[in-house]
C-alpha cells in the first residue's frame, strides 16, 4: 500500500510524464507574483463604483485553487463581494454585469438578496445585461436600475416543464424497465416506464410550477414597481427588444457599456467615475518561480496547504452538502458533476463535533439524494452531536437531500428551493430482449430463490419483485418515521405530505416540512443564537470540507482505467453539448443514475429543473 507521500510521487510522475502539464506547467513558471488591489477612499471629485461581473455556475463550498492563481468563485465568495461592497465606504455604488450565470432558484434568492444588503445602505446597483434570460432578469430586476443595449433581447417568458419518456424506446429495443417505488409521486421512474405523466406527477408539476411562476411575478413586480397584471401581460407577450423592454419598465435604460460612466455620474458633470474591476476578487499569489515555487506548485496540484495557527475564537461550522448522495468519498467529476461521499461529509460532521471552539453548525444542502444508505449513515453523524444544528436548503433539498436535514434543529430554504421528495425508488432496467435482439444469450446458474434481484439481464420474478417491494416499503418507513419525528409531527399528518412528493421552500413553510424562509446567512445567524454567541464574540466560520485538489479535479481518479473511461465521457458530453445543451444535459443526469445504479434502493429527485 502506497503512503501519502507514496501517493504524491505517483501522482507528480503522472503530471511531469503528461505533455499538456508541461506546457501548462511551463507557462505557470512565467508567471508574475498577483498583487492585490488597494481601493482607497476617493476625493471629492472621485466616485468609485464596485464592478462585480457573476458568470459560471456559483457552487457551494470552498473551491481550489486553480492552476494559475485563480480559483473558480464560490457562491459565498460571490456574496461576500457584494456584502463588501455594501460597507466599504469608499464605495459609491455597484456596477452587477450579469453574463448568464448557472443558478437555480436559490442561489438567485441569495443574490436578490445581497443586493437588498447593498442597497440598504443607501448604495446604488445598476444591472447590466447584453441580453437576458428569465433567471439573469430576475436577478437584475432586483436592482436600482436594469441597463440593457439595443441590440439585446430579453427573453422574459415564464416557466415550462419538458419531460422526455423513454418507453417506447425500450420498447423497440426490447429494453424492460422494471421500476418499484413507494408514494403515489415518487415520478423518478416514470420516464424508463411510461409514455406520459401520471396524474400525480402532473399534480405536483403543476403545483411547483405554479409556486415558481407566482414568484417570478412577485419579484419583478416588486423589483421594477410595477402592478403585477402587467408583469403577467410582459411574461405572455415576450420576448422583448430592448426598446419594447424600457417601454413596459422590464428595463430602466436602452444603452451600451461603455455608457455606463456617463449613467453613473449623472447631473454631477465634474464628477470622475472610477469602476473598479474585479471588486472583492479574491487573489491569490501565483508565483511559481524557482525551487519554491516548485514546490508550491506540486503542493497546490495536491490540494496540500500550509499548516495554519489554530484560533481560538468561536466557530460556526459551515458543512457543504453538495451533489449527487454516494457511499465512499466526495468527488467532482471531469463533466464537472459534484458528488456527495457520505465518508467525507461524515468526517466532515465528526471534525466539527469534536473541535471544542465549533459552537454550532450549518448544514448547506444543495442534492437532489442518491444513495439510501449512504443518506442515512451522514443523518447518523448528526444525530450524534451535541452542538446546534441548522440546515440551510439551497437550489435543491430533495429525498435524501431532505433526508438528511432531518438532523438539523431547525430548518431554512429559499422561496424556491425544491424539497420534499419523501419517498424510495428502486429497480433495474433489464436487458434481456435487446441482448437477443442482437444474438446474445445467457445460460445461468443459480442458487436462492431471488438471487437474480440485481441480474440487469433478466426482469424481475415475482418473488424478487414481492422482496424488493418489501425493502422499499421497509425504507419508506424509516424515512417517514425519522422526518414526523424531526420535524415533530404526528406520523398520519407527515406521511400523508410525503409519498414522493416535492414542494417549492415556499409551499414546504406552510406544511410544516422546514422552519424558515430565509438565506445561508440567515441561518448562519440563527445557529449563533442557538448557540448563545453574542454579538460582540469574534465569531468566525469553519468551512467543510475541504475542496478537491486541482490534481483530482484534472484527472479524476488515479487509476488509469478511470482516467481514460472519465476523459472519453467528457468528449462525449461536451460533443454532445455543441450539438443540443439540453441532450447534454440528459447525458450528463443519465451517466450520474448510472453511478447509482449499484444501489439496490434510492432517495432521488424525480428530475431536475433549470432556469432560463
Amino acid at each position: 500500500m502506497l503512503s501519502p507521500i507514496g501517493l504524491q510521487s505517483v501522482a507528480i510522475r503522472r503530471l511531469f510524464l503528461s505533455p499538456l502539464m508541461l506546457v501548462l506547467l511551463a507557462f505557470a513558471l512565467q508567471q508574475s507574483p498577483v498583487a492585490a488591489q488597494e481601493t482607497g477612499k476617493p476625493d471629492a471629485a472621485t466616485a468609485t463604483w464596485a464592478h462585480i461581473e457573476l458568470k459560471g455556475g456559483y457552487a457551494e463550498g470552498p473551491q481550489m485553487m486553480g492552476l494559475f492563481g485563480e480559483a473558480t468563485e464560490s457562491l459565498a465568495e460571490a456574496i461576500g463581494r457584494l456584502d463588501k461592497a455594501a460597507k466599504d465606504d469608499a464605495v459609491t455604488g455597484v456596477v452587477l454585469k450579469i453574463d448568464g450565470p448557472s443558478i437555480g432558484r436559490g442561489k438567485l434568492n441569495e443574490f436578490r438578496q445581497a443586493i437588498s444588503r447593498v442597497k440598504a445602505k443607501g448604495k446604488k446597483v445598476v444591472a447590466y445585461l447584453d441580453s437576458s434570460s428569465g433567471g439573469d432578469y430576475l436577478v437584475a430586476a432586483g436592482c436600482d436600475e436594469v441597463v440593457m443595449p439595443e441590440s439585446g433581447v430579453l427573453m422574459f417568458l415564464g416557466v415550462r416543464s419538458e419531460v422526455s419518456f423513454y418507453k417506447n424506446l425500450f420498447d423497440f429495443l426490447g429494453v424492460k424497465a422494471e421500476m418499484l417505488r413507494v408514494g403515489e409521486y415518487k415520478s423518478a421512474a416514470e420516464p424508463y416506464s411510461r409514455t406520459e405523466m401520471s396524474k400525480e406527477f402532473r399534480e405536483e408539476l403543476e403545483q411547483v410550477l405554479g409556486d415558481f411562476y407566482d414568484q417570478m411575478v412577485e419579484q419583478v413586480a416588486t423589483g421594477r414597481g410595477i402592478a403585477a397584471e402587467k408583469v403577467k401581460e410582459a411574461i405572455d407577450n415576450g420576448p422583448h427588444t430592448a426598446t419594447a423592454a424600457k417601454e413596459l419598465g422590464l428595463i430602466t435604460r436602452v444603452a451600451y457599456e461603455d455608457e455606463l460612466p456617463g449613467i453613473l455620474r449623472g447631473d454631477k458633470a465634474d464628477t470622475t467615475i472610477k469602476l473598479a474591476k474585479l471588486y472583492g476578487k479574491k487573489k491569490i499569489d501565483a508565483d511559481f518561480s524557482g525551487l519554491t515555487g516548485m514546490i508550491n506548485l506540486m503542493n497546490m496540484m495536491m490540494g496540500l496547504e500550509p499548516p495554519k495557527r489554530a484560533s481560538k475564537n468561536p466557530k460556526i461550522a459551515v458543512i457543504h452538502a453538495t451533489g449527487m448522495i454516494m457511499p465512499g468519498a466526495s468527488a467532482i467529476d471531469l463533466l464537472g458533476d459534484s458528488t456527495l461521499g457520505s465518508d467525507t461529509l461524515v468526517k466532515a460532521i465528526e471534525k466539527a463535533s469534536s473541535d471544542p471552539t465549533v459552537k454550532a453548525i450549518v448544514l448547506r444542502v444543495d442534492s437532489p439524494g442518491g444513495s439510501a444508505l449512504a443518506s442515512d449513515l451522514i443523518w447518523r453523524a448528526l444525530e450524534k452531536v451535541e452542538k446546534p444544528i441548522v440546515a440551510s436548503m439551497g437550489d435543491v433539498a430533495g429525498s435524501g437531500g431532505y433526508y438528511i436535514a432531518m438532523g438539523a434543529d431547525t430548518i431554512f430554504a429559499e422561496p424556491g428551493t425544491i424539497t420534499g421528495s419523501i419517498g424510495v425508488v428502486g429497480g433495474k432496467i433489464a436487458l434481456e430482449g435487446l441482448f437477443n435482439k442482437v444474438g446474445i444469450t445467457t445460460s445461468v446458474v443459480a442458487r436462492g430463490k431471488n438471487s437474480g434481484i440485481l441480474s440487469t439481464n433478466s426482469g424481475f420474478t415475482d418473488s424478487e419483485r414481492e422482496a424488493m417491494t418489501k425493502l422499499l416499503l421497509d425504507i419508506y418507513k424509516q424515512f417517514t418515521e425519522k422526518a414526523a419525528k424531526g420535524r415533530k409531527m404526528e406520523y398520519a399528518k407527515l406521511e400523508k405530505l410525503a409519498r414522493g412528493r416535492i414542494y417549492s421552500g415556499a409551499t414546504a413553510l406552510k406544511h410544516g416540512l422546514i422552519d424558515k424562509v430565509g438565506t445561508l446567512e440567515d441561518a448562519v445567524e440563527h445557529a449563533k443564537q442557538l448557540a448563545k454567541l453574542g454579538h460582540d464574540d469574534k465569531v468566525e466560520r469553519l468551512i467543510l470540507p475541504k475542496p478537491t485538489s486541482p490534481l483530482e479535479s484534472l484527472f479524476g481518479p488515479l487509476s488509469p482505467d478511470e482516467q481514460t473511461r472519465v476523459t472519453a465521457d467528457w468528449a462525449l458530453f461536451h460533443a454532445m453539448k455543441a450539438i443540443s445543451p439540453d441532450l447534454a444535459d440528459d447525458l450528463r443526469n443519465a451517466w450520474q443514475i448510472n453511478r447509482l445504479a449499484r444501489e439496490s434502493r434510492l432517495m432521488l429527485m424525480p428530475f431536475t429543473i433549470r432556469i432560463r
